[in-house]
C-alpha cells in the first residue's frame, strides 16, 4: 500500500518461512506456503528470498487455469531466455532443459490455479536428473487442497506451512514495530483494534494504519479510540454467524 514509515517485522510466520525456504534450497526440494489472503504469505516468501537467493529466484503466476503451453511460455520468460519461444513442445522442452541445469528457485504463486497437467509438468522438471531446481508453491484458498489431491506431487513436497492469523500476544509485539503511529500506542487500543477489526491479519493492519495516518494528518488529532474506530470502520466487516 506504499505506506510511508512501514517496516518489515519478523513475525513467527516469517521466521518459519525463511527457515523452510533455506532448508528447501539446501535440499533442492519442493515446499508449499499457503493460507488465506492478507496473512503475509507473499511478503514472507519475497523477503526471505531477497535474503537467501536474490539472484536465483524466478517467479511465475497465473490468475486463471493455464495450459501446459501457457506454463512453458511463462517459464521461458521467467528464466530470461532469449529469442522466440520454439514452436514445437519437444524443441521447447530441450531449451528449458538446458536452462534448468543451472540453479534456480522457482516461485509458483497462486498455485491453486494450476491444473493437474501443469503440476505434472513441474514435477517432471523437478524430477529431471539434470535439473537443479527448488520449487516454492504459494497460494490462498484451495492451494493446500489442490496440491494434496495430486499424490505424485504431494509425496514430493518437503515441507508444508500454513500462514495463520497472528495471535493477539504477537500482535501486541509486532504492530508497535510495524509503523511509528503504533510505537507509543496504548496496548489496550491495539488489542481492541485486533479483536474488532484486524483479527491477526497483516493486510487488515496495513489498511487500518493507512486510514489512521491519513485521518491524523487531515484532522490534526493524535491517536485515540474514536479516531481508531473511525479508521477501521472503513473495512468491510463480515457478519457474525450465530
Amino acid at each position: 500500500m506504499r505506506l510511508p514509515g512501514a517496516q518489515v517485522v519478523s513475525t513467527r510466520a516469517l521466521l518459519m518461512v525463511r527457515e523452510n525456504i533455506r532448508a528447501a534450497i539446501e535440499a533442492r526440494a519442493m515446499i508449499c506456503i499457503y493460507g488465506q489472503a492478507g496473512r503475509g504469505k507473499s511478503l514472507a516468501v519475497n523477503t526471505s528470498l531477497r535474503e537467501l537467493a536474490p539472484k536465483l529466484t524466478r517467479r511465475i503466476q497465473f490468475r486463471s487455469r493455464p495450459s501446459t503451453r501457457d506454463l512453458r511460455h511463462e517459464l521461458f520468460h521467467a528464466l530470461g531466455l532469449q529469442g522466440r519461444p520454439p514452436g514445437q513442445p519437444i524443441e521447447f522442452d530441450r531449451m528449458l532443459r538446458g536452462a534448468l541445469e543451472e540453479t534456480h528457485v522457482l516461485v509458483c504463486d497462486e498455485a491453486q490455479w494450476l491444473s493437474k497437467m501443469c503440476f505434472e509438468y513441474l514435477r517432471y522438471w523437478w524430477d529431471d536428473i539434470g535439473s537443479d531446481l527448488t520449487i516454492v508453491f504459494t497460494g490462498g484458498d484451495g492451494c493446500f487442497e489442490m496440491l494434496q489431491s495430486e499424490p505424485m506431487l504431494e509425496s514430493r513436497v518437503y515441507a508444508w506451512q500454513e500462514i495463520e492469523p497472528m495471535p493477539v500476544e504477537e500482535v501486541l509485539t509486532v504492530i508497535p514495530a510495524f509503523h511509528p503511529v503504533w510505537a507509543d500506542a496504548d496496548l489496550d487500543l491495539i488489542a481492541m483494534c485486533d479483536d474488532e477489526a484486524a483479527h491477526g491479519n497483516f493486510r487488515a493492519w496495513a489498511k487500518i494504519t493507512h486510514h489512521l495516518t491519513a485521518g491524523m494528518k487531515e484532522s490534526g488529532r493524535i491517536l485515540d479510540e474514536d479516531l481508531l474506530r473511525w479508521s477501521y470502520s472503513k473495512l468491510r466487516q463480515r457478519p457474525v454467524v450465530a
